[in-house]
């Protein structure tokens, strides 16, 4: 357990890490994830509870925070800290760049590198510790959306090592997709959901863990139950059993998304440009998606 004063940021987590598997901690803004990861590198004292590593453990927080010398330096220094032997340092570093594409900044100075090429040198500096575990806080904070696309690709290829345990913390589904041998939904302090992604995405443990997940529209059924579906599970369809009205809209970069109301609920479906107008009446054909008891 960890406490600020009389506020309580997290509660019950119970996790283990294990070699050779990524774990990606996913949640919203606020509920404790990067205050799992400062506790368990040690930056932050706890309040009850126990942290138990087996092996050495290194933690890459969300600054990069190179020093004023060349990429090769920053890696040098942080290994030497480390403690690893000179004659290792040169393999250890070009393997480390090397795996996230990035052996020609080598020579480069820290404060000529751009914001992505800055995450990855940060990347590879951890990288070259060859730690047993490996704490990521949100490696992937603040790039635009190409420079953080390629990298996801690149690190979801370098995270990965047998022999060691590495625990990534994100805010964004996509990323934990990318990246994620098991994942831990994080809300409210607690763990709320875990599991193979796909598994956690197709089996929500609760309404507010299928909310976080996505599941944007709701039907109340009739024997009252709640159906909380995706708007990927919705789709428009003229000899579609359900009908409802087109409440909003939303462009987006391939189309449409559009709010629906239904007699018992509401969804949003994507559609092609231009999609229907607002007030417009629609056929939908909609998945079975998942179905909770409702809230009080």
């Amino acid at each position: 357990m960890v406490a600020r004063g009389k506020r309580r940021l997290l509660a019950s987590v119970d996790l283990s890490l294990y070699r050779g598997e990524a774990v990606v901690i996913l949640g919203p803004n606020g509920v404790g994830k990067s205050t799992l990861l400062h506790v368990l590198a040690g930056l932050l004292p706890r309040a009850g509870g126990k942290v138990r590593v087996d092996g050495r453990l290194a933690a890459a927080l969300q600054t990069p925070a190179l020093a004023h010398r060349s990429v090769l330096a920053n890696l040098y220094t942080a290994m030497g800290w480390w403690g690893v032997p000179a004659a290792q340092r040169p393999s250890r570093a070009r393997a480390a760049l090397g795996s996230l594409h990035i052996a020609h900044l080598a020579g480069r100075a820290a404060d000529t590198l751009s914001g992505g090429e800055a995450r990855r040198v940060h990347l590879a500096r951890a990288l070259a510790l060859r730690s047993d575990v490996l704490l990521l806080d949100e490696p992937f904070a603040g790039l635009d959306p190409p420079t953080r696309a390629e990298l996801l690709g690149v690190a979801s290829v370098a995270l990965r090592d047998p022999d060691r345990a590495t625990m990534v913390v994100v805010h964004d589904r996509a990323e934990a997709w990318a990246l994620a041998d098991r994942l831990v939904v994080l809300l409210d302090g607690r763990v709320a959901a875990e599991g193979p992604p796909q598994d956690v995405l197709d089996h929500p443990e609760s309404i507010e863990v299928a909310e976080f997940l996505g599941f944007t529209g709701w039907l109340r059924e009739e024997d009252g139950m709640l159906r909380c579906v995706r708007p990927s599970q919705v789709a428009l369809d003229l000899s579609g059993p359900f009908r409802g009205t087109v409440a909003a809209r939303v462009h987006e970069e391939d189309g449409v998304l559009c709010e629906v109301v239904l007699p018992n609920g509401q969804v949003q479906v994507r559609c092609e440009n231009p999609g229907p107008p607002i007030g417009e009446h629609v056929s939908l054909r909609i998945e079975p998606g998942v179905r909770f008891e409702p809230r009080n």
